[in-house]
């Protein structure tokens, strides 16, 4: 049978709950379509020591603040979990889990419903939909890797756990993002010997200013538009594509703190080029590891320092200035890995995600299978999404900048 609900959130993780709770608050019939079988979203999947990278407090949604005794600290993954199942029990949000949805399509002219949403459990229709699938869909790994011996191990993200789960040997990480930098550290102090193939990410101060880089984003994302200033947006990116750059890294570990792949290197890790392709037990690296590293240095200067001086200026906010600190050393560049001959058993590709939106049968994605929207709204009347990178700016898939979203998504529903 086909039932009938105002509005259809697909994903009930923490961007689709605020959502949620917003809605509840304007008396919105609404339901949650989780494919998941239990809450927690995408954090559970995440590895086992995993750790937020941005403070506690970023986990705050109006009405329900963190909880817990350590308001700059970082929660470990079970923590988090935990947090978004309380949130979701105090909003009694109308979740209904093991529900996969294949299929979105329309249904016609008719006021009362506009979609016919397709799931593993029936069908609905609805007049809005509200498409909550983040940034962490579909493991992506470089075409290339089919080509790799079965001897070598490979691991995406996703799929790791604990450095134990591996197989004995070296580790090759393919990526140098929030996810792979964290995990060298975590094979480094497990005693595993770490190669790390760099890609173009830049990294981010813990602090700057004497505040959290956090405390940076929030206070743009929310506030600046009031002093004209914003987060790198869509409009400043220089192709659709790059909406799947990598995060600036940083960590949440033993306390929080600056990732500097100059200094990993300087301390015994081996740091490379990116791979540029691979077969059998070899592993080609582009001559680039030297460019990579001067953007991982420069990122922050070049992109969000600027912002936040003339936040902090327009704000009329008095704090220290801050001299970002840099290391010298240039470590040696390797054009090809014999992992065999190495001691490389495992590739963990901490490569990224890539959407999968392919289910919706609407005219709403562009080439790269991302949507066409204007801060979440589509095209198509009464479709919408919330969590997915750059709907508004750079923390549109951030715990700092959901909330802000999904409030501008419901006031123009009511409006």
């Amino acid at each position: 049978m086909t039932r009938s609900v105002d509005t259809a959130i697909v994903g009930a993780g923490q961007a689709g709950l605020i959502v949620s709770g917003l809605l509840a608050q304007a008396g919105v019939e609404h339901v949650l379509l989780e494919r998941r079988e239990t809450l927690g979203g995408g954090w559970q999947d995440r590895w086992d020591a995993f750790q937020l990278v941005s403070p506690n407090w970023t986990t705050t949604v109006e009405g329900f603040p963190y909880r817990g005794s350590e308001l700059d600290g970082f929660m470990a993954k079970d923590e988090l979990i935990a947090h978004w199942r309380d949130y979701a029990a105090a909003i009694s949000a109308p979740v209904e889990l093991g529900t996969d949805v294949t299929r979105l399509e329309p249904l016609g002219d008719s006021r009362a419903a506009r979609f016919r949403v397709t799931t593993n459990r029936g069908r609905l229709d609805a007049r809005h939909v509200v498409v909550a699938g983040g940034p962490f869909q579909v493991p992506h790994v470089p075409s290339f890797a089919a080509a790799i011996d079965p001897s070598i191990a490979q691991v995406h993200v996703h799929d790791y756990r604990r450095p134990e789960a591996l197989p004995p040997g070296d580790v090759l990480i393919v990526g140098s993002g929030q996810s792979g930098v964290q995990l060298a550290e975590e094979l480094v102090a497990a005693d595993r010997s770490v190669t790390m193939a760099t890609g173009r990410c830049g990294r981010a101060p813990r602090r700057y200013r004497d505040r959290d880089v956090f405390w940076w984003l929030r206070e743009v994302a929310t506030r600046g538009a009031a002093f004209g200033v914003g987060l790198p947006s869509p409009a400043t990116l220089p192709d659709a594509r790059a909406r799947f750059a990598c995060n600036p890294h940083l960590s949440g570990h033993d306390g929080g703190h600056d990732t500097n792949l100059r200094a990993m290197a300087r301390d015994g890790m081996r740091v490379v080029g990116r791979v540029a392709d691979a077969a059998g037990t070899r592993v080609r690296l582009a001559p680039d590891l030297a460019s990579n590293l001067a953007f991982a240095d420069s990122a922050f200067e070049n992109r969000l320092q600027p912002i936040f001086d003339r936040y902090a200026t327009l704000a009329g906010l008095d704090l220290p200035n801050d001299e970002l600190a840099q290391v010298a050393y240039e470590p040696p560049e390797v054009l090809e890995l014999d992992l065999a001959a190495e001691g490389i058993s495992t590739i963990l590709w901490t490569s990224g995600y890539r959407p999968r939106f392919d289910w919706i049968e609407l005219p709403a994605l562009d080439d790269v299978g991302l949507p066409i929207q204007d801060g979440g709204r589509t095209p198509v009347p009464g479709l919408s999404f919330i969590g997915t990178p750059y709907l508004v700016d750079m923390g549109s898939a951030n715990l700092v900048g959901l909330e802000r979203d999904a409030r501008a998504l419901v006031e123009a529903w009511a409006g």
